[in-house]
């Protein structure tokens, strides 16, 4: 039993690296973010029903669930479209310190998800967190276009958690998968369409962007997400929000012994950083002390 939580914690440190390492290939790829993300999501959504069809797994879901898939489709094509457009007029630190305050707008956004009042310490949290951001954009002026960005796109992975956090109650995550990155592909292919963009020069990529497209779809977007899932029935959600919060790390690492010299920030700006991923963590911390206070309390009642 210990051998097999070992394994799967150390498969999750891989996961998360590989998660890390999306930005840095969205930064290698050429073309530009909207043509990245119809790529990245077309070839994930061959392969994952590849994968549908070899564990012969049912597509069917429910009216209502179908519309929201379509709906999370729609926010996670966005979220991608505002983070690899952050990438692209910044560079990968700035995108991936700043995407770190998506804890942070999860907290935010799950009381009025859930309907509860908002806890003291939150609000407390949120003020450190924006300070943070104060700190990164205070020294970092050429990069608001990209923290801005990057700040829309956390905001839009939060909104796609707390949809998937209710999907994943009843819906297969294969199935979850296949329809927002099938939905996504749709409404990208129809703007794509009326804007007159498939042309021959739309699919003439150079066999490096061709490479590293295959890499992300495949790796780091069917793969990761399966894998990330499977993890998580043997560790437990404590960790899992841990070991994710390193994700920035392993980007910005990646991208500074990957893409050299353009990555490298003032020092402040990783004081910014390091007072987001803090607080993040701090408060995922509390979270989980709170949870089973509760639990202990229930039990004894």
């Amino acid at each position: 039993m210990g051998n097999t939580k070992l394994k799967n914690y150390l498969h999750l440190h891989f996961i998360v690296f590989v998660w890390g390492f999306t930005a840095v290939l969205g930064k290698l790829i050429s073309v530009g973010a909207l043509s990245l993300v119809w790529f990245r999501m077309s070839i994930a959504v061959v392969l994952t029903l590849i994968y549908i069809g070899f564990k012969k797994y049912s597509l069917r879901v429910p009216a209502r669930t179908f519309r929201l898939l379509l709906v999370g489709g729609l926010v996670i094509t966005l979220h991608w479209l505002t983070f690899f457009k952050a990438i692209k007029v910044s560079n990968v630190s700035v995108a991936l310190a700043t995407m770190s305050t998506g804890a942070f707008f999860t907290a935010i956004l799950e009381p009025i998800w859930y309907r509860r009042k908002f806890k003291g310490y939150e609000i407390i949290f949120g003020l450190i967190v924006i300070f943070g951001l104060y700190v990164m954009l205070y020294v970092e002026t050429l990069f608001i276009e990209g923290i801005v960005l990057a700040l829309i796109s956390a905001l839009l992975s939060a909104i796609f958690t707390l949809i998937n956090g209710k999907l994943i109650q009843s819906e297969r995550p294969s199935a979850i998968s296949f329809y927002e990155l099938g939905s996504g592909v749709v409404f990208l292919s129809i703007y794509l369409g009326v804007m007159e963009k498939f042309n021959s020069d739309f699919f003439r990529l150079s066999q490096n962007d061709w490479l590293f497209l295959v890499i992300l779809a495949s790796v780091c977007t069917a793969y990761a997400f399966i894998a990330s899932v499977k993890v998580m029935k043997y560790i437990s959600p404590y960790t899992v929000m841990l070991t994710i919060n390193l994700e920035p790390v392993y980007g910005i690492l990646l991208a500074y012994f990957i893409l050299g010299d353009s990555e490298k920030m003032k020092p402040m700006f990783y004081v910014g950083t390091v007072i987001i991923l803090t607080t993040v963590i701090a408060n995922g911390i509390l979270k989980t002390k709170r949870k089973f206070v509760e639990l202990d309390a229930e039990r004894e009642s």
